[in-house]
């Protein structure tokens, strides 16, 4: 059967969009072709920075001829219900209908179409111009005279040449012949920019890779990929070196190069003081280099990186290597500028005296006086939710709040210093301990390895309120400004740089974990209520501006911080009352809610007043303050229960999608989550896979009582009775 080969070769497309364009082209035209009535046996899309090729096989040479009855209205139908009929049929008189009758129904119109197959070629040729005019680049240019006429042609770059041909492997192949705005289909493509300009001539897909390939082009995308991992693998091997390997960056890479050639390039020593964090992403971001590290080490770096050339230099690439060198030594001294002043003093430290005082800070400290910094510039969260510092407090009480319950819930093997009245030793487990080890074995490591001892309950507190107030100081510094990939891990940094508990330094990165369903999730106490606190800070103050997710849109990462909620709880089997957390951390955002217009009218007043020196001011103050005296800021307690229950009704539907990536049956999940019983640990071992009984402990908690939505069956309450009960009592 023939066999169906399409080039579109164009300047370079961004390596980001090559594959899904690809796989867009290779759709597009699949359909287009079984809808015009083709069957074909496989189709493979491919893709180099120059050009989107699809290969289909076994593509019918004709569609075949259609024979159909379109049935029609009575004949003594009214002229109108007749016409319609004509329209639908493609009939220019009804003289042209035949009449068939019916014994119940009477005499009616019928239509006897008959639709002559057509040739794929014709096809073809009707269909490819179509899908390259309305082609789905995310984003698309057009170019040269054509340019300035309206409907001419956009692509992703200028189009400079299409190939089409169609045939048997046993017979010559033909060109599909159309034209689109001057651009004419053939037989004929070209080779790599710089070392096969010239036109290569084909016929088949086979005959087409073959000559490409000897045009140095390498078309197999994976294959490209292969050769970079391997030979960079080789070159770092043979000098000492292990790569540091990066599967979205040899993507990326990939999507560069039409003939990979890998060449080694070095810095200075001196770089190396650097964090191998900032250091990886300079290189990686600028110039799409990989990194390496002496054979066997842990994190440290070497100060050799591996570059892909698109050419195959006469000197073996050492201009090549030389010049990338030079760049990433100019990208590096900015980076070791930016490491060494975020471990200076500010100059303004004596207008960050009163944000310290807020917020406990030691202005000797630089992590803290960034902090300081990030209070007093009042840099805003959101326009109806405060600024940043505003935030932070709120995060910091929530943490003080949660921390105690933690420590509670997760076993004290895990959560206290040994030695200690509340504590036992932190490494090897009783069998007997409160989460059974035999169910937590594939749980993950521990956030932070504190040796034989780790913090005692009452440690945890202050370290989470430490911690809290932390965890966002690294917003303004220099790194994080020029890297924000990097918030939280320079925190990190920072905070051991000045001496903080290795917890209070581990929680600042880890409290925006998980970032996502694969992302681990935070196992040291600290930093389980830093991240909960910051996560349900955030749920529930866009909850209360009415911001929620809505479709497919969530541009605040909602979803994914209230999966991150449900993960930690579960994965760490913490029993919390969620509609208590909510009420406590509603409360506290209430009055940081803002109303934008009334404060640029005040503004606005405000500027008029220093200017005219009239009073304009004076009734917009009394406004104001009454606004606020009267709570028109804050929620009524009706409507703020609604926003909380329907905030857990969220949870509600996120448990779900959770246990069901978790392999969970739906429907078992839909029963127990409706009928709102606890199971215990041995009926909700047949909800889960075997493997994922672990996280049957947990789910009870989750599970609502009857007549409310998605409420946790734990409640936060004061310390009463038991001494050793704390925090959490059951309200069943």
């Amino acid at each position: 059967m023939p066999d169906l080969l399409l080039e579109l070769r164009s300047e370079e497309i961004p390596a980001r969009m090559q594959r899904k364009a690809a796989g867009d082209l290779r759709k597009l035209l699949t359909d287009g072709l079984v809808e015009a009535g083709l069957t074909y046996e496989a189709a493979r899309e491919h893709w180099t920075p120059r050009r989107l090729a699809l290969d289909i096989r076994g593509l019918t040479a004709r569609s075949k001829d259609i024979s159909e009855e379109i049935k029609g209205p009575s004949t003594k139908a009214p002229e109108q219900a007749v016409q319609g009929f004509l329209r639908k049929a493609g009939l220019a008189s009804i003289a042209e209908a035949h009449v068939h009758s019916d014994p119940k129904k009477g005499d009616f119109y019928v239509a006897h179409i008959s639709r002559p197959g057509r040739s794929a070629e014709q096809i073809i040729a009707e269909l490819v111009p179509g899908i390259i005019r309305n082609f789905p680049w995310p984003k698309s240019m057009r170019w040269g005279p054509a340019s300035a006429k309206p409907g001419s042609l956009r692509w992703v770059r200028p189009l400079q040449s299409i190939l089409c041909t169609f045939g048997p492997e046993t017979e010559e192949p033909v060109v599909v012949d159309f034209e689109i705005d001057g651009i004419r289909s053939g037989n004929v493509t070209y080779g790599h920019r710089f070392h096969a300009p010239g036109a290569i001539t084909v016929r088949r897909f086979d005959d087409y890779v073959a000559k490409l390939e000897a045009a140095k082009v390498v078309l197999d995308a994976d294959r490209r990929k292969e050769i970079i991992l391997a030979d960079a693998r080789n070159l770092a091997f043979a000098s000492g070196l292990d790569l540091v390997e990066d599967e979205g960056l040899l993507e990326e890479v990939s999507g560069l190069v039409e003939w990979p050639v890998v060449l080694m390039g070095e810095f200075e020593q001196d770089f190396l003081a650097i964090p191998a964090e900032v250091i990886r992403l300079t290189i990686r971001a600028n110039q799409k280099c990989f990194v390496t590290r002496p054979h066997g080490a842990g994190e440290e770096l070497s100060n050799r990186f591996i570059l892909t050339a698109n050419v195959e230099a006469k000197d073996g690439g050492k201009e090549i290597a030389h010049g990338n060198g030079k760049v990433v030594r100019a990208r590096l001294s900015d980076a070791l500028y930016f490491w060494k002043t975020d471990q200076g003093d500010l100059p303004d430290l004596d207008q960050l005296q009163a944000s310290a005082e807020k917020f406990g800070l030691d202005l000797n400290k630089p992590l803290d006086q960034r902090m300081a910094r990030l209070d007093h510039l009042n840099v805003t969260f959101h326009a109806k939710l405060g600024t940043q510092g505003e935030r932070v407090e709120r995060i910091a009480r929530l943490a003080e709040e949660l921390a105690p319950i933690v420590v509670r819930a997760i076993s004290p093997l895990e959560g206290e210093m040994a030695g200690r009245p509340e504590g036992v030793a932190s490494r090897e487990a009783p069998a007997s301990s409160v989460h059974k080890r035999e169910s937590r074995q594939d749980a993950p490591i521990p956030s932070v390895a504190f040796g034989d001892i780790s913090p005692s309950r009452g440690e945890i507190t202050a370290l989470a309120r430490r911690a809290a107030v932390l965890a966002k100081a690294d917003l303004t510094t220099e790194v994080v400004g020029e890297f924000p990939e990097l918030q939280g891990a320079m925190g990190r940094k920072y905070a051991l740089l000045q001496r903080e508990h290795p917890s209070v330094a581990a929680a600042i990165e880890e409290h925006y974990k998980p970032q996502g369903p694969s992302d681990r999730v935070p196992t040291d106490p600290v930093s389980i209520a830093v991240a909960l606190a910051d996560k349900l800070d955030t749920l529930v103050g866009f909850w209360a501006i009415d911001e929620k997710p809505t479709g497919s849109k969530d541009p605040y990462a909602l979803r994914r911080a209230a999966l991150g909620v449900t993960r930690i709880l579960i994965e760490n089997g913490i029993r919390l009352s969620l509609k208590s957390v909510a009420n406590i951390a509603s409360e506290d955002i209430a009055g940081h809610i803002r109303d934008p217009k009334l404060d640029r009218q005040f503004e606005i007043a405000a500027e008029l007043d220093q200017q005219l020196g009239g009073d304009s001011l004076t009734d917009l103050v009394i406004e104001r303050d009454s606004a606020i005296s009267n709570n028109t800021f804050e929620r009524s307690g009706e409507r703020q229960q609604q926003e909380i229950n329907n905030l857990l009704s969220f949870f509600h539907d996120r448990l779900k999608v959770y246990l069901r990536d978790q392999g969970a049956r739906h429907d078992l999940i839909d029963a127990v989550l409706a009928s709102g019983a606890a199971p215990s640990s041995g009926p909700s071992g047949h909800l889960l896979p075997a493997g994922e009984k672990r996280l049957a402990p947990a789910l009870g908690d989750f599970l609502s009582p009857r007549g409310e939505v998605g409420l946790p069956r734990i409640a936060l309450r004061n310390s009463v009775g038991n001494p050793g009960e704390g925090a959490l009592a059951h309200t069943r």
